[in-house]
């Protein structure tokens, strides 16, 4: 194949040679105005030359100056022979700068201008030829990359077949073990429906002897602080007391246990008081201890912080600020959890009630690993068909980016670009990802494949929505090669891969072309 590939590149040279020589033959002999291509020459007969480079514009077209300056709107045609023709802007001639490798251009301005089209002539045919067989190698990378790509597709539709008729089988499973689940629940709360009311009665009944309890012991303690009698207990009988008032000055916390009444009744002292009276009492006697809080100490270890009654009121008083400060937090979302009724009750089931809630467990566990499959199956074939509707190329030839990231570093900055999904930026001094944008389509032109658009990035501050831009270049390998940002928030990559390779690039002949 190699000496198939340097036979042909000889044969490309040697005809570019003659090509050349043509070329020189023919602008020598046909008569044309100057600054005229030799396509055009027939328009300019010598009989109607009179006017043409007069230095005078005659045509609103600039056609009768070709070869001067003096239409604004005028172009002057550079042969270049051995070169690449020219077209410039007729402003450019005789403007003392050598536009065209002959030096045509500038013919009276007396600026010399060497001929230099044959060395660059050369040098682009060189070029030329290095991206004729970079095309032609990442052309055949292209072809592998497109047959990966229509394997992979087809594996995707039949992997799609395959879970379709899976999760049709699962839903019906599902189906089954939901109506089964239905079934034995319903039975297991008609077994349930004695033992909850007996818990019920339990509940009140144990409700209620805690009422005459408590009745009784605050009774008892109204009386006793109650010291003169009266049948009201007021906030001197509390202070009184060097449980309310222990340094003895007069300022316990008699008015405070009363909710700001100087005395109350036993009725108002039941309903009002005494929860928080009991209280007070049961941490002066060391009965009560509040609920632990965990902290770290400098170890980092765990450590249980208890508060204490002195703090109480400063605590108080900070949790009020707060309320008035901070936004109530957000609740977290929680899962659902089926609700066991086996776990709500604390009486002894008889046999029977038990083997109904064994089997309602086990109906449930059954119906959510049914659901659990079926859910991931549902997963697996969305995944799918976004795939398949993704578009790949016209010979799915970029299929295989897919899952892939590529990096760009610069001096501050790490640039990811992962094909068909995002672009992002993170600094190298944090690991803080800036999302520049997600995938949203191909280009507009008709070369639509050359160019990448990934749209609704994060907002830039006081700006639009972050975006990309990324240019496909033909090249041997994978790899961002540059990134920038023309305008604010609106990033350019420009990105080499073989999936990029196409058509040749033009050589020279098709450039000469308008010299035959």
């Amino acid at each position: 194949m190699e000496n198939r590939l340097t036979k042909d590149f000889k044969l490309i040279n040697v005809f570019l040679v003659i090509f050349i020589f043509v070329c020189e033959i023919l602008s020598a002999e046909v008569p044309r105005p100057r600054g005229v291509s030799l396509s055009r020459a027939p328009l300019y007969p010598p009989i109607r030359t009179l006017h043409v480079n007069d230095d005078y514009c005659d045509c609103a077209d600039a056609s009768d100056e070709p070869g001067t300056s003096a239409c604004p709107n005028g172009m002057f045609h550079c042969t270049n022979a051995g070169h690449r023709p020219l077209n410039i802007a007729s402003n450019r001639v005789n403007d003392g700068i050598c536009d065209c490798c002959d030096g045509s251009d500038e013919y009276v301005s007396g600026r010399s201008c060497e001929n230099n089209c044959i060395e660059q002539g050369r040098s682009a045919r060189e070029e030329a030829q290095k991206k004729a067989e970079l095309v032609k190698a990442g052309k055949e990378l292209r072809a592998e990359l497109s047959q990966k790509g229509l394997q992979m597709k087809q594996e995707k539709q039949s992997m799609l077949g395959e879970l379709e008729k899976n999760k049709e089988e699962a839903s019906k499973m599902r189906a089954e073990k939901l109506a089964l689940k239905l079934e034995v629940e319903e039975e297991e709360k008609t077994a349930l429906s004695y033992y909850r009311q007996l818990e019920e009665e339990q509940k009140k009944k144990k409700a209620e002897e805690e009422e005459v309890k408590s009745r009784a012991e605050a009774e008892e303690t109204f009386n006793r602080f109650d010291s003169n009698r009266d049948g009201l207990l007021d906030v001197s009988e509390l202070q009184a007391r060097q449980n309310f008032d222990k340094d003895r000055n007069g300022e316990g916390r008699g008015e405070v246990l009363l909710n700001g009444q100087t005395s109350v009744d036993l009725e108002t002292f039941l309903q009002n008081c005494w929860r928080d009276v009991k209280l007070y009492l049961m941490k002066d006697e060391g009965a009560y201890q509040p609920p632990a809080t965990e902290t770290e100490d400098a170890n980092g270890e765990v450590e249980e912080v208890q508060e204490d009654e002195h703090d109480e009121e400063a605590h108080e008083e900070e949790d009020e600020e707060e309320e008035e400060e901070s936004e109530p937090p957000q609740p977290e979302e929680e899962q659902p959890e089926e609700e066991h009724p086996e776990d709500k009750f604390t009486v002894e089931y008889d046999e029977d009630t038990k083997k109904i809630v064994e089997r309602a467990t086990a109906a449930r566990n059954a119906f959510y690993e049914a659901d659990k499959q079926a859910r991931e199956l549902e997963g697996e074939i969305k995944a799918i068909r976004d795939y398949l509707e993704k578009d790949f190329g016209p010979e799915e030839e970029f299929a295989t980016l897919q899952g892939q990231c590529f990096d760009y570093q610069d001096h501050e900055y790490i640039y990811k670009l992962c094909p068909f999904d995002k672009t992002s930026q993170t600094p190298k001094s944090s690991s803080a990802e800036t999302r520049l944008g997600v995938w949203g389509r191909w280009g507009d032109n008709e070369e639509k494949y050359d160019t990448m658009y990934y749209e609704g990035g994060q907002q830039c501050w006081n700006g639009p929505q972050r975006s990309t831009r990324v240019k496909l270049e033909c090249g041997s390998e994978n790899k961002v090669t540059s990134v920038s940002e023309p305008n604010r928030c609106e990033y350019f990559f420009e990105f080499f891969t073989p999936a990029a390779c196409r058509e040749a690039q033009p050589d020279v002949r098709d450039e000469l072309h308008d010299e035959l």
